[in-house]
C-alpha cells in the first residue's frame, strides 16, 4: 500500500486543441498508452457524498485499487497493488479485496460490503516531464462519449498553477471547469439513462 498527496489541474480541451498539443510536444502515436478505469460507490452514492472516489485501474498488466479522498490541498491517494482474479472478481462479481482501503472506506462509516461495480472509462495517455511537473493529454473514452483532457500533476500548488495558466495562454485554450473523470462517467451514465439523480 502506497498513499500520496495529488495535486492537479485539469482542462478540457476540443479535439483540435488536443492535437495541437500532440504536435507541440512532439508525441508519437508510440508514446500514447492506454488505461482502464473501473469505477465503484454503492447505490446512495456514499463515496461521492463525502467527496471521495474508489477505482481499480489497468495499467499494462498490472492491477491497482485507488481511493482518492479530499485533503487540505488536493487530494490524498491511497494505491493497493491486487491481483488479475481480485480485479476480476470485484468488476464481474462485487466482491473487493480487503486491506488498507477498506479500513480506510468503513472508518468514514460505509459499509464495504455495500460498494458495487458502476462501468469503466478507457484513457489513451501521454505523459510529459514539464517545468517540475508532469504534463499528461489524455483521450478518454466512456459510454457513448469521448472527451479530450489536459493534467498538469506537480508537488508546489502555487507554482503549478502558475506554470498551468501560462501554458494554457500560450496556446490560447480557454480555462474551462472540469470535472474529475469518474463525475464526468456518471454525468454521462445519466444522461444516457435519463435520470436526474446527479
Amino acid at each position: 500500500m502506497s498513499q500520496n498527496i495529488e495535486i492537479e489541474f485539469k482542462n478540457m480541451l476540443t479535439h483540435m486543441e488536443y492535437e495541437k498539443l500532440l504536435k507541440a510536444f512532439h508525441i508519437e502515436k508510440s508514446d500514447i498508452f492506454s488505461q482502464e478505469n473501473h469505477y465503484f460507490d454503492t447505490v446512495n452514492f456514499s463515496l461521492k457524498g463525502i467527496g471521495a472516489a474508489l477505482r481499480i485501474r489497468k495499467k499494462g498488466d498490472a492491477f491497482e485499487m485507488t481511493l482518492k479522498q479530499p485533503a487540505s490541498v488536493g487530494l490524498l491517494e491511497t494505491n493497493q497493488i491486487i491481483s488479475e482474479d481480485e480485479a476480476v472478481n470485484s468488476i464481474k462479481f462485487g466482491k473487493l479485496p480487503g486491506g488498507e482501503i477498506q479500513c480506510l472506506i468503513e472508518a468514514q462509516k460505509i459499509p464495504f460490503s455495500e460498494i458495487q461495480y458502476f462501468g469503466s472509462l478507457t484513457t489513451n495517455r501521454v505523459e510529459v516531464n514539464y517545468k517540475n511537473g508532469l504534463l499528461v493529454l489524455d483521450h478518454s473514452c466512456y459510454l457513448t462519449k469521448e472527451d479530450y483532457e489536459l493534467e498538469y500533476e506537480v508537488e508546489n500548488y502555487s507554482e503549478g498553477l502558475k506554470v498551468f495558466k501560462e501554458l494554457l495562454a500560450q496556446f490560447t485554450i480557454p480555462e474551462r471547469q472540469t470535472d474529475n473523470k469518474i463525475r464526468r462517467f456518471y454525468q454521462q451514465k445519466y444522461t444516457e439513462s435519463d435520470s436526474s439523480q446527479w
